[in-house]
């Protein structure tokens, strides 16, 4: 079974389908800067869980902040948790710069 992720840039989310479907089987929405690409929700179809759409959303989504210069925040916790198994992805982490504190 193939996934196919695309970004969708007027919803603000990348979507997965299977098999050149016109479902989508799952998304990742997203806020996008010109710096920075904030995932903040991760949804799979229950009937499409278990067949990579959550992985293959992901890895497509940062590849291509990767190949856009973008940092990754990773607000949402599949996101996150992701990442944290793909050590190869954790240069792509945001991290504040800002040294001001109160």
């Amino acid at each position: 079974m193939a996934v196919e992720v695309s970004d969708a840039p007027g919803a603000r989310r990348y979507e997965a389908r299977l098999d050149g479907s016109s479902e989508v089987a799952g998304y990742a929405d997203y806020i996008r800067t010109t710096e920075l690409i904030a995932f903040v929700h991760t949804e799979v179809s229950p009937e499409c869980e278990g067949k990579g759409v959550g992985s293959a959303l992901v890895r497509v989504s940062l590849d291509e902040a990767r190949a856009a210069g973008l940092r990754v925040l990773a607000t949402c916790p599949f996101y996150a948790g992701w990442i944290a198994r793909h050590p190869e992805y954790g240069d792509l982490l945001y991290q504040a710069r800002s040294k001001v504190s109160d």
